[in-house]
């Protein structure tokens, strides 16, 4: 068979073994995999230095299906190269069987990509532009992976990253946000694909999107390349070409395509986008490709030996050859080899947390944003791959870092002032696009950081979710974490967000009560080698807790522990206490004050600094009754923040200090009077729970 005879039968292969999982599914979007199956042949089988073998090579080029509906498409694709999967059986990453259980319970191909699941999915997609702001960050990883590792003679690290992408994707304002910004860093190893096919859920997309889109990426300083035919294997093989031949810009392939390319015989394109074609199209579409209309699943005889010999051996060479350069390098090069060796295990180096700084107790107090950032700095000059940055905030969340060398990831223009071995990323006002960028550092082993103020996680929600999904081990911090910020009001204070992180699967949640608490968030936080964390932080100074008075910090660890107990403080007999008070962040200084007074009342009160419900769940039912006994039902919870779920430790009859209504504009003293978050409301909010529950406290007499 001809070499040009062969590229259109494993062409219409994909797009038959596409039509077959959807229809069997009876679910799913057949068209886009139709229609954009030249496009994704021409870039696997010409251009992509992928070893099937080996899929996490760390040297490998990166393909992101941004457009996750056509992930049938992805599938077929790992079927016939021969991907295999992560186990040591050697088997395939997706099977026939696979395949014919598309979108059931337990199969390898979900419904959309999910990274973890299916080998070869380098990225969970399936809300639009997700995929493409995550390929910005697998390009930035890759910008500076090679500026920091590479060494003349050794370019480990010159992968390139594609993402094919749709309409939707181009849409979506995240895509935009990532555009924008990766045009300005120059990523030129980072390559869009869009199949425009005009097509949307709606209809044409004539109704809602007509801009020029090559003009608005030309205007983002991308080189731009179009392709008029998406079934001409010439044309598309000159763009891709164009793309490795650009030097100083990233790339974006517009590629004409019509929806549901091979089911001609269909009234409605929209059809062919979001739903199975029926048997009678099936026959007619496969007909059309000169297939076999009677055999489903069917993968031709010369098919898979063909991306053998072409993807396939391409994949091994290279492989074979970086592996021999690291082989050198690493005698070359040993400290360095190392350090990538414990980064791509997301190890730490020995002795990252030496000289981590030590806080004086004090009243006057230290916000513990600023305690974080001298915290940050200390680990970050220990830890090499630690990189990131603040949607346009870093003054403000005091992320930047700022010893020797630091430097910012920059392009290498001279006039930027910066390269891109810097470990400062500016990420501008673009919260949405730097959470799923992270996502792509972090999936490029690197360990990434970003930070904004706690209300805009309301701006970057989505990727927040999608890293949980992926538990990647994504650090954001979150500063001005309260209604406490005072006068710039209720548009930005928090109130919500807190309980709707903590609502989310896989997330972890820490908000520290102050410096001390602080330095070991960042040590639960650098263990972590699955799932992203939310630090919380403050704006307003809080005390630095005596620890000779007040439990150890270390117990931040546990999610949860007793900051204090009057009864162990009294040596009193019986170690019950009257009064739970619990509280997390700026709000366990005022329930340690109130403490005070009502031990100078005669009750006796234990207070737990509850820094992290998700650890805290974590622990034994033991630990956990030994924190919060249950014998003691009168509690009072604080926190300024929404009270939903607190009821889960203050109980059903305890009282929760929080807030019911959106903030106010005013100075910090008067929102603290005004809502009730004062230690005179919580002493009488302790003594009316003794009161309710009908609880003697040991001041009183018989």
């Amino acid at each position: 068979m001809q070499s040009d005879d062969l590229d259109q039968l494993c062409i219409n292969t994909l797009r038959t073994l596409s039509i077959d999982a959807v229809q069997k599914a009876q679910s799913g979007h057949p068209g886009t995999p139709m229609d954009a199956a030249p496009t994704a042949y021409c870039l696997w089988q010409r251009f992509l230095r992928y070893d099937p073998e080996h899929p996490h090579w760390a040297g490998r080029d990166r393909f992101v299906l941004s457009n996750g509906h056509a992930c049938a498409l992805l599938y077929s694709l790992l079927h016939v190269c021969g991907v295999r999967s992560d186990d040591t059986t050697g088997e395939l990453a997706v099977t026939i069987d696979d395949l014919k259980s598309f979108r059931q319970a337990g199969s390898r191909c979900t419904g959309h990509p999910e990274y973890g699941w299916t080998t070869g999915v380098e990225t969970t997609t399936g809300p639009l532009g997700q995929g493409l702001a995550t390929s910005v960050g697998m390009a930035v990883a890759g910008q500076w992976l090679s500026a920091t590792y590479d060494r003349p003679g050794f370019p480990l690290f010159q992968y390139n990253v594609y993402a094919l992408c749709s309409d939707g994707d181009l849409m979506e304002g995240v895509g935009a946000e990532a555009a924008s910004l990766a045009g300005h860093l120059k990523l030129a190893n980072l390559c869009w694909i869009y199949d425009d096919n005009h097509i949307t859920i709606e209809g044409s997309t004539d109704l809602a999107f007509t801009e020029d889109v090559g003009a608005r990426f030309a205007s983002y300083g991308w080189h731009v390349e179009r392709v008029s035919d998406a079934n001409d294997l010439a044309q598309l093989t000159r763009a891709y070409q164009g793309f490795l031949d650009t030097r100083h810009t990233p790339t974006l392939i517009i590629v004409q395509s019509h929806i549901g390319y091979g089911a001609p015989h269909r009234q409605d394109t929209r059809e062919a986008h979001g739903e199975p074609l029926g048997v009678n199209e099936v026959r007619l579409a496969k007909e059309f490709f000169g297939s076999d209309p009677d055999r489903q699943f069917d993968v031709p005889e010369g098919v898979k030996a063909h991306w053998r010999d072409g993807f396939g051996r391409r994949g091994r060479d290279a492989h074979t050859r970086w592996l021999e350069r690291f082989a050198d390098y690493r005698a070359q090069y040993p400290d360095l080899a190392e350090a990538l060796e414990q980064m791509q295990a997301r190890e730490l180096p020995a002795g990252w947390d030496t000289g981590l700084p030590e806080f004086t107790p004090t009243a006057a107090g230290l916000s513990t944003r600023a305690a974080s950032g001298q915290v940050l700095n200390a680990i970050a000059a220990r830890v090499p791959w630690l990189v990131g940055g603040a949607a346009d905030l870093a003054p403000s969340t005091l992320t930047r870092l700022t010893f020797d060398l630091a430097g910012d990831f920059q392009s290498r223009d001279p006039q930027s002032g910066g390269d891109y071995r810097g470990r400062n990323l500016h990420f501008g006002v673009r919260e949405h696009a730097m959470c799923a960028i992270a996502s792509g550092m972090s999936l490029s082993s690197l360990r990434p950081f970003v930070a904004s103020f706690l209300i805009f996680t309301d701006y970057c929600r989505a990727a927040l979710r999608l890293s949980a999904m992926m538990e990647l081990p994504l650090i954001t911090i979150w500063t001005h974490d309260s209604i406490s910020l005072g006068e710039d009001g209720p548009t930005h204070q928090p109130v919500e967000q807190l309980a709707s992180l903590r609502a989310m699967p896989g997330m972890t949640v820490l908000r520290p009560a102050d410096a001390g608490e602080v330095v070991e968030a960042w040590r639960v936080i650098m263990a972590l080698k699955r799932g992203p964390v939310c630090l919380v932080l403050t704006r307003q100074a809080v005390a630095v807790l005596d620890r000779n008075r007040y439990g150890n910090a270390a117990g931040v660890a546990r999610g949860a522990y007793v900051l204090i107990d009057a009864c162990e403080e009294m040596n009193v007999e019986d170690d019950t206490p009257d009064v739970l008070l619990l509280a997390t962040g700026s709000e366990v200084a005022l329930c340690a004050a109130a403490y005070d007074e009502l031990k100078r009342e005669g009750i006796l009160a234990r207070v737990v600094s509850l820094p992290s419900w998700e650890i805290f769940e974590s622990q034994s039912l033991a630990y956990r009754d030994h924190i919060l006994p249950p014998s003691v039902v009168a509690r009072v919870a604080v926190e300024e923040a929404s009270t939903f779920g607190w009821e889960r430790y203050a109980g059903h009859e305890g009282a929760i200090l929080g807030l019911h209504t959106f903030g106010m504009s005013a100075p910090r003293e008067t929102l603290a009077r005004h809502f009730g978050f004062d230690v005179a409301h919580i002493v009488t909010t302790a003594k009316a729970q003794l009161m309710r529950h009908g609880s003697k406290h040991r001041g009183e007499t018989s």
